[in-house]
């Protein structure tokens, strides 16, 4: 195969017409749909029985004594970092690669956010860059598991428990990973996480708080639920979830000045989808370490996924990556790389999130109107960073490709899939 047979340069396209069925997703059936109209019909939306239920059958899957249903995935991490009591002057430690949400909000409650490296490997917070960006003011650690890998957290909940940092895990792309047999989600202190459309537990606009700790859930609850604090209300008239004594001179007000609710329409949908997700997500992860495999024949490309029989898994492989060595390739850059495979007819793009700590956000804004970028608020040690601080977060658009995200195991079809990307790799090497 010579390079300007390549679909990019005029040559045929080596996949015609995508299979849309292959990707699809969420999957929508009548049992879904009736369960929503049957919120509709009942005027329910706004009330909680059907989130509650909801909530208990989640929690009793992924093996967490608490979980709270928000109006979406950055809510319920806004309510974790309240519950551990982020405040002004605080800092809380983040992978730099991921999406704002995952720690945008602490800047609201006046604290400020470090940034730590990933390890080039998972794309997860790096073990190695954690421990010196600790301090005094350091109230708790946010782990992100990027696109569904599981972060090492035997050392972050070590390394967090010996200086008594809380852990806050963000499990909006690994609803259903596993960390050494655990359910990603029941590892720290807390958990939040995204059902979006979109996200590989898919229900609209949606949210978890996920947590053991009782009283970090009363906290959550007082935060942003104020229908469940004990004040009367036309949906829930004697509904009291808050006991600690701190919390209940507040009932009835939100401590958070928001509303986090879950719209029942979202409930009753995630309902059904959890009955079928285990067997749902055992199809895509057999359907993505097929194509992986495959794709692990070609030097130059290697799986984002952890290794077979570790116990760890990537749960329903949101944002499916490959690692991507130019060398290989002639020097071909990712982006060109990924330019070619489109050509051909198949989903490739290469890089993931852009660094977060170089982001006006975290150095300027003022968010509260004091006259100084929020980050320096409250008197906090300024940690803000530039280029050169976490510099495998900068360069894993060099290097990081995202490949199709199967949804269905169709041997025939993730051949042709394979087949498209290495008649471009088949080129580069010529």
């Amino acid at each position: 195969m010579k390079k300007e047979n390549l679909a990019y340069f005029g040559g045929p396209k080596a996949i015609e017409n995508e299979n849309e069925w292959l990707f699809h997703w969420p999957i929508v059936t009548d049992e879904d749909i009736n369960a929503v109209a049957d919120v509709l019909r009942a005027a329910a939306m706004s009330g909680t029985g059907i989130t509650k239920q909801f909530e208990s059958e989640f929690s009793s899957w992924i093996g967490s004594k608490y979980a709270l249903g928000c109006c979406n995935g950055t809510a319920s991490l806004t309510a974790a970092l309240f519950a551990c009591g982020v405040g002004a002057g605080d800092e809380v430690i983040c992978p730099s690669l991921t999406y704002w949400a995952s720690c945008a909000s602490a800047l609201w409650f006046g604290a400020t956010v470090q940034f730590a490296d990933v390890e080039r490997e998972s794309l997860c917070l790096d073990p190695d860059d954690l421990e010196h960006r600790i301090g005094p003011k350091t109230k708790a650690i946010i782990v992100v598991h990027y696109c569904g890998y599981p972060a090492d957290m035997d050392r972050i909940n070590e390394i967090a428990k010996k200086h008594n940092v809380k852990v806050i895990e963000d499990v909006s792309h690994a609803v259903g990973s596993r960390y050494k047999g655990r359910f990603c989600g029941t590892l720290g202190d807390v958990a939040g996480l995204s059902m979006m459309t979109g996200k590989a537990f898919a229900i609209g606009e949606a949210g978890m708080l996920l947590t053991d700790d009782r009283y970090l859930y009363e906290r959550a609850i007082a935060f942003a639920h104020y229908e469940r604090t004990g004040a009367p209300s036309r949906y829930n008239p004697v509904d009291r979830q808050i006991t600690s004594p701190d919390l209940l001179p507040y009932i009835g007000i939100a401590l958070g000045g928001v509303k986090h609710r879950m719209n029942q329409t979202c409930a009753a949908m995630g309902r059904v989808q959890l009955k079928h997700y285990p067997e749902r997500v055992a199809e895509i992860d057999q359907a993505m370490n097929r194509f992986m495999d495959k794709l692990e024949t070609i030097p130059g490309l290697r799986a984002h996924r952890p290794e077979a029989g570790s116990g760890s898994t990537k749960g329903g492989w949101y944002l499916p990556c490959c690692h991507y060595d130019p060398a290989q390739f002639g020097g071909t850059s990712a982006q060109d790389f990924c330019d070619y495979v489109r050509a051909e007819g198949m989903r490739c793009v290469n890089g993931v999130n852009e660094p977060l700590h170089l982001h006006p956000m975290f150095h300027t804004a003022d968010l509260i109107h004091q006259g100084k970028p929020t980050a320096l608020a409250f008197g906090q040690r300024d940690v803000r960073q530039g280029k050169g601080a976490c510099p495998v977060t900068e360069s894993i658009s060099d290097t990081v490709i995202q490949v199709p995200w199967f949804k269905h195991d169709d041997p025939e079809a993730i051949e042709t899939y394979f087949q498209a990307i290495k008649k471009v790799a088949d080129a580069l090497k010529n």
